[in-house]
C-alpha cells in the first residue's frame, strides 16, 4: 500500500471566519494554527500547504487568563545597540490588538518558507468589520 501525498492542484482551500470575542488567546491560536496548517483535513501532507484561509474578527476582545495582562511582555528590537523595546500585554491590546494574535499563531506554525507561506493566509481584524466578504467565509465556532 502506498502512502498518500497531496498534489498542489488537487487541494481545495476554504475561507473561514472566527469571532475572537471572549476567547482565550492560546486556545484560539492553537485551533487556528491547525486549520491554517491543514491538519484537520484527511489529505494533510507535511511538506505541502493544504490549509485554509482564516479571518479573525474582534481581535481587540481577546482574553488571557491569570495575571498575564500585567506580567506578559512583548519585545521588539530596532537593530541598534540598546534598541530593545518592552511592551506589556495591556499596552499591546490598546495599540496593536492584531499583533497579539498574529504573534501567538506564528509561534505555532513551522519555521521556514512553508511557515511563512501558511502565515500569509491569516487575516486579523480588530473589530467586527472586514473587507473579505467577497470570499464568502464560513463562520467557525471554536
Amino acid at each position: 500500500m502506498k502512502s498518500f501525498s497531496a498534489k498542489i492542484t488537487s487541494i481545495k482551500k476554504n475561507w473561514y471566519c472566527i469571532d475572537a470575542t471572549n476567547k482565550i488567546l492560546g486556545r484560539l491560536a492553537s485551533q487556528v494554527s491547525i486549520f491554517l496548517r491543514g491538519k484537520n483535513k484527511p489529505e494533510f501532507t507535511p511538506h505541502i500547504d493544504v490549509g485554509d484561509y482564516i479571518i479573525i474578527i474582534n481581535a481587540s476582545k481577546i482574553v488571557v487568563t491569570g495575571n498575564k495582562e500585567k506580567n506578559k511582555f512583548y519585545y521588539h528590537h530596532s537593530g541598534y545597540v540598546g534598541g530593545i523595546k518592552k511592551y506589556t500585554f495591556k499596552y499591546m491590546m490598546l495599540h496593536h490588538p492584531t499583533r497579539i494574535i498574529k504573534k501567538a499563531i506564528k509561534g505555532m506554525l513551522p519555521k521556514g518558507s512553508l511557515g511563512q507561506k501558511i502565515f500569509k493566509k491569516l487575516k486579523v481584524f480588530p473589530f467586527n468589520q472586514h473587507n473579505l466578504i467577497s470570499q464568502k467565509p464560513v463562520f467557525l465556532n471554536i
